[in-house]
């Protein structure tokens, strides 16, 4: 197939935080050392020769850039300093906004104003709905020395909107994802896949987004441990609230060991051992993989990062009844849980969670696809 270049791709990518592209002469050490690399899936050495050479198109089909974990290891080891491994992460952000048929993405990725604009402007319509709808906190609700967190708004009308934004989000995703299949599956390198293939597959989406077992093949192990408790803190953390509120946000204070109280510590720990981790390593800047940070990177940990301090705090201020701390900071803490969700899921950082373990899918689609057509007497025109 014939490839049409674009001259003004690398410009574009700046955009997205590209930093050095020129650096990198083609020695092959990064595929080398990538301990994910393999023979259908040379990266990201392919990928950054097919960016240095214009070849979008090539590119947006693609799955080289989410078989990328950023360990890091190509980076550390690059004769000439051209961190392959951020290069990844760059185009990671580019095809995300490929994907996105709103536009929000590359608006998020490419400019600070709009996505500290939305985060501010969805934040600030929670605060306006409380204030709106709870113009005063009855004497009733802090005279007794009682927390009743639900009394101050009706738990349905938290419930609805819960499901709301799941709904929205999940729209968003889901057909984010059916764009990203139509480009990798039937694009610029299309394969035909047998039906009963994508069945045959499924169980390997599944496990990759349940255990991150790619990124364990990496040899920094503390690594993926660190970012699997993240991962993982926050699945559970979204599907209590989400899916379980009624059952999470009570007014009834259960027994530490109760299930409620279990998910619910654990999905905390996981997601501020996880947060740490990657903020202590950000600013020590020791190693390749956290020498450059994008600014969506920083927004995104500060916001989960609040979101996780702030419903921790209201946990505390809960159990010692203090009512009136535990309503301000309730409020506060969903003016930053919404937008957290509502733009890093669909639209940037988070939405990687989702990416990743489905180009493993397509990559494992491709290669069943290819390994049959191998075979004779297979005629993929009744597939």
């Amino acid at each position: 197939m014939n490839y049409r270049v674009d001259p003004t791709f690398k410009t574009d990518l700046k955009k997205f935080g590209l930093q050095s592209w020129n650096d990198c002469f083609h020695c092959g050490n990064c595929t080398a050392m990538c301990p994910l690399s393999e023979d259908s899936f040379m990266f990201p050495r392919r990928a950054i020769r097919n960016m240095q050479m214009g070849l979008k198109q090539k590119l947006v089909s693609s799955i080289d850039p989410w078989l990328c974990y950023y360990c890091g290891e190509c980076s550390d080891t690059c004769p000439r300093d051209a961190n392959p491994g951020e290069v990844m992460m760059t185009l990671r952000r580019y095809l995300t906004s490929i994907y996105d048929w709103t536009g929000l993405s590359r608006k998020f990725y490419t400019s600070k104003a709009w996505e500290l604009g939305a985060i501010l402007l969805l934040g600030g319509l929670i605060v306006l709905a409380f204030a709106i709808f709870w113009p005063s906190i009855s004497p009733e609700l802090t005279s007794d020395g009682g927390v009743r967190i639900n009394s101050i708004i009706p738990l349905r009308w938290v419930e609805y909107g819960d499901w709301a934004m799941a709904i929205i989000v999940a729209f968003l995703l889901l057909s984010n994802l059916f764009r990203m299949y139509i480009k990798i599956v039937h694009g610029a390198e299309a394969v035909k896949v047998p039906f009963f293939l994508y069945f045959k597959e499924a169980w390997r989406l599944i496990f990759h987004f349940s255990t991150q077992w790619s990124f364990s093949k990496c040899d920094g192990k503390k690594y993926w441990l660190w970012h699997w408790l993240l991962m993982s803190g926050y699945t559970i953390m979204f599907i209590i609230i989400v899916v379980f509120l009624p059952w999470f946000q009570t007014e009834e204070i259960y027994d530490p060991w109760h299930p409620q109280r279990l998910l619910g510590y654990y999905a905390s720990f996981g997601l501020l051992f996880g947060l740490i981790a990657v903020i202590i390593g950000r600013l020590r800047k020791n190693k390749a993989k956290f020498k450059f940070t994008h600014v969506s990177d920083w927004l995104f940990i500060i916001m989960l990062l609040l979101t996780v301090l702030t419903g921790i705090f209201v946990h505390i201020f809960r159990l010692a009844g203090m009512p009136l701390a535990t309503y301000y900071l309730y409020v506060a803490h969903l003016a930053i849980l919404v937008p957290m969700i509502m733009i890093e899921v669909p639209f940037s950082k988070w939405s990687h969670l989702a990416y990743r373990p489905f180009a493993i899918y397509f990559a494992n689609l491709k290669k069943a696809a290819l390994k049959l057509q191998e075979k004779p007497g297979i005629n993929f025109a009744t597939t």
